[in-house]
Formats: structure tokens, C-alpha cells, sequence
């Protein structure tokens, strides 16, 4: 039982060596073609985490007026905190308003100079709200604009993250259409070269398969070795996909790490999909190398 594949492993292994320029191109396109798919996993996620980034930062900001009273302030807490959506609201005192503005404008001394001539605290309580997505902010402001609490809300603002979150799946999106392009072109690629390095090893061989047909070897004895062959350079072009792979994503962390505030945060997704990623990725080409092989076979080993 051993015998026959180990035969079959050698010879492809022999067809390997004979056609080493080839079966190097091969493995090379290969590798593109998975290295090229990574990308655009690796795009998709990082531009995932950009929007969840920039939603995160976000929050709004109720500023009351300083005669509110704290009964007043205490229902708007309450009513804001009935939607569901809303994760976290956090009341700011007018005197942690006075000094986070005094901060704020500590290096401008006219400001602080008029504040000073005011005398007493010009400003009011604010309260901070946060929900799962910007879009729900809208819900709250419903709340405010009801009678009993539109006369105590002097002004509210919150960034208008729509635009940038817009911008960031357009930028993702074009980049991801042009390397599934490019991801096309080298699967094309692939496809022709494993194509011509069958064909020019059944023809290289002929004779020898011709010898082996008449001492009444199986058609799968002589296309076996083609099929290890196809799946040995897929097998190789996987591992050497990966190891560009992760040795890509650990130099570029230190410049996207700071950007979405997550410390290795390539070589973390990579370590917690790899054998995912390995598997789809490994099944997909050697899916392509295999059918591609059988389809050379077709042609010119007939049965």
C-alpha cells in the first residue's frame, strides 16, 4: 500500500526538480495571489476598526443653563437614560465646568482676565452622553426639545461623525477594489502557469508515461504525481504567504496601533483568526492548483 505512493511522491517530486524555474514561478504567483487576499482582509478590518474608533471618541454634550434646577437636571438624567441606545450619562458640576474651561484656556489670559470680571460662575451643569452609534443622538435630542426641559438646555453640540466615517469606508472601499483586482490579475496569472507546468511535464515525460502505460499502470499512478506536485506548491506558497504576512503586520503596528488606540493590533488579529484564515486561504488555491491540473491532465492524459 506504501509502495505506490511513495512512488507517486517521487516522481513528483522529480517533476519539481525538473521544471524548478517553473515550479519556482508558480510558488512566487501563488504567493501573491494570498498575499494580495490578506490585504484586503487586513484593509477591511482595519477600516472596521477606524469607524468603531471614531464612533467610540464621540459623545454629546448638553450644556444647561446656571439657574437649572438640580430637580430639573436630575429628570433629564433620567428621561435621557430610558432609551436604550444611551450607554453612559455623566453630569458635569458647574464647578468642574469652571475649571476644565480655565484649563482649556489657561495659555489665553484675556479670556481668563473676562472671566475674572464676570465674578461669579457664568457657567452651568453639563451633562455627557454617550450611545452605541452617533446616529441615535438624534434620540436624545427629541428629549430636549420637550417642554419641560427646552427652556433649561442653553446649547448641546456633538461632532458630525457621518462625514468621516463616509469618508473612511469610501477610502477602504476603493482600496479593497483595487487589490481584489490585483488579486484577480494573479489568479490569472496562477492558473496559466500551473496550466504550462503540467503541460510541460506530461510532454517532458511522454515517453516515460507511455513505458508506464504499457506495463499496465493506473491513469491515477501516472496523475497522481501531478496532483501532489499542485498540492506541495500550494502548501509551500501558503506557508511563505503567511510568514510575509505576519512579519508585515508586526512592522506596520507601530504606526497603526497609536492611530485606533490598540497596542499590536495586526499580529493580535492575525494570532486570533490564523487558522481560519490559513484554511480558507490554503483551500481556496489549492483548489485553483488542482483544478487547474486536472483540466491540463484532461487534455493530455487520456484515459
Amino acid at each position: 500500500m506504501l509502495t505506490p505512493l511513495v512512488r507517486v511522491l517521487k516522481f513528483s517530486v522529480q517533476d519539481m526538480l525538473r521544471n524548478a524555474s517553473l515550479a519556482t514561478m508558480t510558488v512566487v504567483v501563488l504567493s501573491l495571489l494570498l498575499i494580495s487576499i490578506n490585504t484586503v482582509l487586513g484593509i477591511r478590518f482595519l477600516a472596521n476598526q477606524a469607524v468603531m474608533s471614531v464612533k467610540d471618541k464621540i459623545d454629546l454634550s448638553i450644556y444647561l443653563k446656571p439657574t437649572v434646577r438640580p430637580e430639573t437636571v436630575t429628570a433629564l438624567d433620567e428621561a435621557i437614560k430610558t432609551i436604550p441606545e444611551v450607554k453612559q450619562t455623566r453630569l458635569v458640576s458647574r464647578e468642574e465646568a469652571l475649571a476644565s474651561f480655565k484649563a482649556a484656556y489657561a495659555n489665553q489670559p484675556e479670556i481668563i482676565a473676562a472671566l475674572t470680571e464676570v465674578g461669579e460662575n457664568p457657567l452651568g451643569p453639563a451633562l455627557i452622553v454617550k450611545t452605541d452609534d452617533p446616529k441615535d443622538y438624534q434620540k436624545v435630542i427629541t428629549i430636549l426639545d420637550q417642554p419641560q426641559f427646552s427652556d433649561v438646555v442653553e446649547d448641546k453640540t456633538f461632532a458630525d461623525t457621518q462625514v468621516t466615517i463616509e469618508k473612511i469606508s469610501i477610502i477602504s472601499s476603493r482600496v479593497e477594489q483595487f487589490v481584489w483586482a490585483i488579486s484577480l490579475v494573479f489568479g490569472l496569472v496562477a492558473i496559466i502557469i500551473v496550466y504550462t507546468t503540467i503541460r510541460v511535464a506530461i510532454y517532458t515525460e511522454r515517453v516515460e508515461i507511455a513505458v508506464k502505460k504499457l506495463v499496465g499502470a493506473s491513469n491515477w499512478f501516472i496523475r497522481g504525481p501531478y496532483l501532489v506536485e499542485a498540492v506541495i506548491l500550494s502548501t509551500i506558497s501558503l506557508v511563505i504567504s503567511l510568514l510575509i504576512v505576519i512579519a508585515a503586520a508586526s512592522a506596520l503596528d507601530p504606526y497603526f496601533s497609536p492611530l485606533l488606540s490598540q497596542s499590536a493590533i495586526l499580529t493580535n488579529y492575525l494570532s486570533n483568526n490564523i487558522l481560519m484564515l490559513a484554511g480558507f486561504e490554503y483551500l481556496a488555491v489549492l483548489i485553483l492548483s488542482l483544478g487547474t491540473t486536472a483540466f491540463a491532465m484532461r487534455q493530455y492524459l487520456k484515459t
